[in-house]
């Protein structure tokens, strides 16, 4: 439409019209493409095309346009002679053009006049077309000249187009008004590309395909703006997400625009929002907002900022560093004064490097401590950082050290290691606060620093260290020293009644306690319903924020350590989700070594393998601490019972520090070392890892069944040494403490005390074991004790009832992954079934009902199982029985035959 306006008026000019066009557009909205394009065909119609270019860098140039239009003219030689003496130095100055000249009133209209006038007499020979692309950059003589051959070409055969972006402020100028108000101009308004323009454009370069999955990007991008929906295609491509060529294409339009607009722009990236940019720049606010409204007819803004991050990236790389460090130091202090949010503030002064000002060090913190309640770890830590580099005070640099360590723990405990010295120094020379200092004894001890720990404890005993904020800290670490770091208990300072009860009001710190309790009670006196629901209501209520780890994972251990793990591991789930999203890898890390635990007492030994894998993975074994002996001890667990022994050799091997033996996480490395050990063939071994957790259990007093059943598993390590008394011993001492505590432990014991009882009452222990085993979910424990009742009844002489149990242990076997076990179940006499009885003529007819009850007891299932999987009642099982035995002419279930679960499926 455009480029038909142009001819029009072309054919006009060719009449004797003279015709002019003002073709105005934001930047790339195709002006100088319409004046190239407009030009190739101006030849061929019989005129001659006469072009020329402004450039702001030649904006000073006295007569630079006009000397392009002339030079490219065929002018004769006395036309050249002529326009060289009226281009020469006198005359410009006559123009008002000279190093002394301050105004236009000074030109000289002979001059002018006679400079059009070879441009209107080279008219006469041959109609001509005078292009001037980005007249708004050419000089004032130039424009003068323009203005005045515009004034006079109404009847000549000469026909002028300029071209100028509209958001300059040279539209507004002597030139520009005189232009448009001739009576022959006409204007001619370009604009970007709609969003179904965008997505031609799109098709045309690169397919139908790619514009269904770009233009709609590329358009809200770039505004329309062709030169940006362009570059934004190719990296869209290449990269899938804006990059480069579109950070290119953003500064060439910039460089193409007004310098006011180029340094609005700056300053935009540095403030990142347009209130108080004119401040900032010191402007006023109608120029910034006619500023900023030029850049968004650019299509580079979206109501007052960039449309994208790599845009501000771009115009920041470019700029000067100590320009940029300038702009953001004065960013800071502007947004400061005006009351911002302290992140905004906190960002300046971060990107300045510089927290001098008597305010910055509070900003920075309280920019922290929101950064960690918002799951912005990394962005708190490098404010911390600068806090501690600009501060001067040794006790808030060791306030400031202390939220480091906290910060830096979260992504790996391996890390804050030198703020530990700076905060050992700080404690010793009287500037580190009591609750901070158990902060750091915490960490320490994380660390097997077992000696330093317990220097720092024993501070805290000095005058004066426990203000009302170290109680509140002590208060909750008690209970959490008891259940984690027995042995470092004693070093805590004692509270009073009074000093205990006034910090479990705390809101802070009460919830740390009361889970803390929880677990310290589980692991001294065993279940009860109160603290299972006090750990459930705790996980109810948390979320994973600054100082809630501790709470969630003394939480979760309680209901793990009291046969509860199936309530556990949809909380440890959720949990892990969330860590996950709020980056938190150290916490994500703890949080699966749980889940692993929950697994491993549910029988999923995969799971349970997997599961401390990841742990060790998203931590390293050696930023683990004295933690480490969580997830090794299961994976040793997990790997024996497996029997993956070669693939865990390496984590066997691994050093572990000496003082996770302190500590409830070395109890737990003790006990799966033994196991391992157990199923590598050395008891002895074994038995030295029991009863050495044994005597730490008991010393400590965490010495309960649900915790780890020492007891039963040296007895085991016994029984292979050929010592069944002291391994009896130990079983009916382990049956004594859990029975109506531990259902999982009490059916283990039973199943380790039928292989040193009697051949008789062996099925009997085992039956009871297995009953209690399949109530509490342990999967792989029920698979053991199936496999021991399948060999009970081999030794007494019924096959068949061996035949359907080793099929049902054989089925959880291999979904628990117990290789040892299924091959063991796989050999000889347990695969072969006894022959089922014959049935002669057509077989009996069961009901839905009877066929399902029929195929459960066939597999080996008990009345009161088969009721809580088919959700009827014992009775109902009972009088189904008695049908399905009539109907089938046989008198026990061990005559059932197998076919029932072909039939059934």
């Amino acid at each position: 439409m455009s480029l038909a306006t142009l001819r029009a008026l072309l054919d006009e000019t060719l009449s004797g019209k003279g015709r002019i066009a003002m073709v105005t557009g934001a930047i790339a909205t195709g002006k100088s493409k319409l004046l190239y394009g407009f030009a190739e065909g101006v030849f061929e119609q019989g005129a001659l095309p006469l072009t020329a270019t402004g450039s702001r860098a030649e904006s000073e140039v006295p007569l630079g346009v006009l000397s392009q239009l002339i030079h490219s003219a065929p002018l004769t030689e006395e036309q050249q002679e002529t326009t060289r003496g009226l281009m020469s130095e006198d005359a410009r100055a006559k123009l008002g053009m000279g190093p002394h000249s301050e105004a236009i009133e000074h030109m000289d209209v002979q001059v002018v006049d006679a400079l059009a006038r070879v441009l209107l007499d080279l008219s006469e020979r041959c109609p001509l077309v005078i292009m001037v692309d980005d007249v708004h950059y050419a000089d004032r003589g130039s424009q003068l000249c323009l203005s005045y051959l515009a004034r006079r070409v109404r009847f000549a055969k000469i026909m002028l187009v300029f071209s100028a972006a509209d958001h300059s402020p040279h539209l507004q100028s002597l030139f520009h008004t005189e232009v448009l108000r001739q009576p022959h101009c006409r204007p001619v308004r370009l604009s970007h590309l709609s969003a179904e323009g965008v997505a031609e454009r799109v098709a045309e370069r690169a397919g139908a395909e790619a514009a269904e999955r770009h233009a709609a990007t590329c358009h809200e991008l770039s505004g329309g703006n062709r030169l940006l929906a362009d570059a934004l295609l190719e990296d869209l491509q290449d990269t899938g997400a804006p990059a480069t060529r579109y950070g290119d294409a953003v500064l060439t339009c910039l460089h193409r625009a007004d310098l006011r607009m180029l340094v609005t722009a700056r300053g935009l990236a540095v403030l990142g929002e347009p209130e108080r940019l004119g401040k900032l720049l010191g402007e006023s606010e109608p120029a910034t907002a006619k500023a900023l409204l030029a850049l968004d007819g650019v299509g580079l803004l979206d109501e007052g900022r960039f449309r994208h991050e790599t845009a501000t990236s771009a115009v920041l790389g470019e700029l000067d560093p100590d320009e940029r460090v300038g702009l953001h130091r004065q960013a800071a202090e502007l947004t400061y004064d005006e009351g911002a949010p302290v992140a905004v503030v906190a960002q300046h002064l971060l990107k300045a490097r510089h927290a001098e000002e008597p305010w910055a060090l509070s900003v920075l913190e309280e920019a922290a401590s929101h950064a960690l309640r918002d799951d912005g770890v990394e962005i708190a830590i490098e404010y911390l950082k600068l806090a501690s580099r600009a501060c001067d005070d040794q006790r808030r640099r060791a306030r400031i050290a202390t939220m480091l360590v906290r910060a830096k723990w979260r992504i790996d405990p391996s890390t804050p290691t030198g703020q530990l010295a700076e905060l050992t120094d700080a404690l010793h020379k009287g500037n580190l606060g009591g609750s901070d200092a158990v902060v750091l004894a915490k960490a320490l001890l994380w660390h097997g620093h077992a000696g330093d720990a317990k220097e720092v404890l024993g501070h805290l005993a000095e005058p004066d260290r426990l203000d009302q904020e170290a109680m509140a800290e002590v208060a909750a670490a008690r209970p959490w020293f008891r259940g984690t770091y027995p042995s470092f208990l004693q070093h805590l300072p004692g509270l009073t009644r009074e000093q205990a009860g006034s910090a479990a009001s705390s809101l802070r710190v009460g919830r740390r306690m009361e889970s803390a309790e929880a677990l310290a009670g589980v692991l001294a006196e065993g279940p009860k319903e109160e603290t299972i629901a006090t750990a459930e209501q705790i996980l109810r209520g948390s979320h994973l924020d600054e100082m809630s780890m501790d709470t969630v994972e003394s939480a979760l251990l309680t209901l793990t350590y009291t046969d509860r793990s199936g309530k556990a591991a949809p909380w440890c789930d959720a949990f892990i989700e969330e860590a996950a999203a709020r980056r938190a890898p150290s916490r994500q890390a703890r949080l699966s070594a749980i889940r692993a635990e929950i697994a491993l007492r549910r029988g999923d030994l995969a799971a349970a393998a997997e599961d401390a894998t990841r742990a060790l993975e998203i931590i390293p074994a050696g930023s683990w601490g004295v933690a480490v002996g969580s997830p090794l001890g299961t994976l040793l667990l997990a790997g024996a019972a497996m029997g993956r022994l070669d693939e865990c050799l390496s984590r066997f091997d691994e050093p572990v520090p000496d003082a996770m033996l302190e500590t409830r996480y070395g109890l737990q490395y003790l006990y799966g070392r033994g196991r391992f050990n157990l199923a590598a063939d050395q008891p002895r071994q074994a038995l030295r890892d029991f009863m050495h957790c044994g005597e730490l259990i008991r010393k400590w007093e965490m010495d309960v069944p649900g915790f780890l059943p020492w007891r039963v598993d040296a007895a085991e390590a016994l029984i292979q040494l050929g010592q069944n008394e002291e391994a009896r011993r130990l079983i009916d001492d382990q049956l004594t403490r859990c029975r109506g505590r531990s259902n999982r432990v009490h059916g283990i014991a039973l199943r380790v005390l039928a292989s040193v009882s009697e051949p008789r009452t062996r099925p009997m222990l085992l039956r009871q074991s297995s009953d209690l085993l399949q109530s509490c979910g342990d999967r792989y424990e029920l698979a053991r004790a199936l496999f021991d009742l399948t060999e009970a009844y081999h030794a007494k002489g019924e096959a068949r009832r061996a035949g359907m149990l080793g099929r049902r242990a054989r089925v959880l076997a291999e979904a628990c992954h117990a290789a040892p076990l299924s091959r063991a179940l796989s050999r000889g006499r347990r695969t072969e079934p006894a022959p089922e009885p014959e049935h002669h003529g057509e077989s009996p007819v069961l009901s839905d009902a009877e066929l399902r009850v029929a195929t459960l007891a066939a597999e080996g299932f008990t009345n009161r199982e088969i009721s809580g999987k088919l959700f009827i009642t014992v009775s109902t099982v009972e009088q189904h029985l008695t049908r399905i035995f009539r109907k089938l002419s046989v008198t026990r279930r061990t005559d059932l035959p197998t076919s029932l679960a072909r039939e059934h499926t």
